[in-house]
């Protein structure tokens, strides 16, 4: 049984970053609504070991030019963008997703825009078979930027928006139009 109590500061920014977001969809606005509902099971549902789903953090990088780093997981064998679960240091759904992407992509420097960009809800193996309540963020990464492939990922990759790679995880593409408009927000301001 997880320390529940390390995942009390997470819970609660998780149930106020859901309750002020404006969706960017209609799937994404059911979604948030359903990640709002486990949430009322308590701190439990930030942790893996929930067996009704938990909440997990995860980031499509940009670079500069507009293009999309992804990696090709290593278990589920298809091209996503970065993230994962939660961890009991964590304090901010937008810091997990931030610290994440770091780590599974080796990038110094990154920057991550504050206000989620999706809200996706899909069945995982963890725990015997369980659902990723998953918050998805924008972050940038500087000029230049070399990834590195970390245990997680059998490689890494730069692509265009318009030709993302095969076979592509599920409601991955759905991140890049928002994820893009994110990006063309902070260039402008």
């Amino acid at each position: 049984m997880p320390d529940l109590i390390s995942y009390t500061e997470l819970h609660a920014d998780a149930v106020a970053t859901l309750s002020r977001w404006t969706a960017t969809s209609p799937a994404a606005d059911a979604a948030r609504d359903r990640t709002l509902a486990l949430l009322a099971d308590g701190p439990v549902a930030m942790s893996r070991t929930h067996r009704a789903g938990h909440v997990t953090a995860s980031a499509l990088v940009l670079d500069p030019d507009g293009r999309v780093l992804l990696c090709l997981h290593g278990k589920i064998r298809r091209w996503m963008q970065l993230g994962g679960h939660c961890e009991p240091g964590d304090r901010t759904l937008v810091g997990t997703a931030l610290r994440e992407a770091t780590e599974e992509s080796g990038i110094s420097g990154l920057t991550i825009e504050p206000e989620p960009i999706d809200v996706d809800i899909h069945q995982v193996a963890c725990q015997g078979g369980s659902f990723h309540y998953d918050v998805r963020y924008t972050v940038l990464a500087p000029a230049g930027a070399v990834e590195q492939v970390s245990a997680e990922s059998e490689a890494l990759g730069w692509f265009p928006p318009d030709r993302l790679p095969e076979p592509l995880a599920h409601a991955t593409a759905q991140l890049v139009p928002p994820a893009l408009a994110a990006l063309a927000r902070r260039t402008r301001g």
